[in-house]
């Protein structure tokens, strides 16, 4: 099953994607709370797939994906952002990012998505 790690500055968004993601049989290698600790972490845990805030401290989402595809070109990340971010998905998207969620997240297409992404 697929290592994920989950990116978002909420708590409680990491919490209810991360619930979501282990229920579904995923494995969390990882939480972090801004993108630079997601590039960092990235490198360590070398996850299947990232999901990636969008707007965060230190580092925004935007930037960390920028930086993780420049460690490594095959990254696997799907961008989650607010309802009304869809010029900085397109943005992210033509940087590499794989798809989006929009929050609040909707459990099926969470799993679907994911699955899309990193076959059993």
């Amino acid at each position: 099953m697929g290592k994920v790690l989950v990116v978002d500055d909420a708590q409680f968004m990491r919490l209810t994607l991360s619930n979501i993601l282990k229920k579904a049989g995923f494995e969390v290698v990882g939480e972090a709370s801004d993108g630079q600790m997601a590039v960092d972490m990235y490198d360590q845990l070398k996850p299947d797939l990232v999901t990636m805030d969008i707007t965060m401290p230190t580092m925004n989402g935007l930037d960390a994906t920028r930086e993780i595809l420049k460690q490594d070109p095959n990254a696997k990340i799907v961008m989650c952002s607010a309802v009304g971010q869809q010029k900085i998905v397109v943005e992210a998207i033509q940087m590499g990012a794989k798809d989006f969620i929009v929050k609040p997240f909707d459990e099926t297409r969470v799993v679907e998505t994911i699955h899309r992404f990193i076959q059993k």
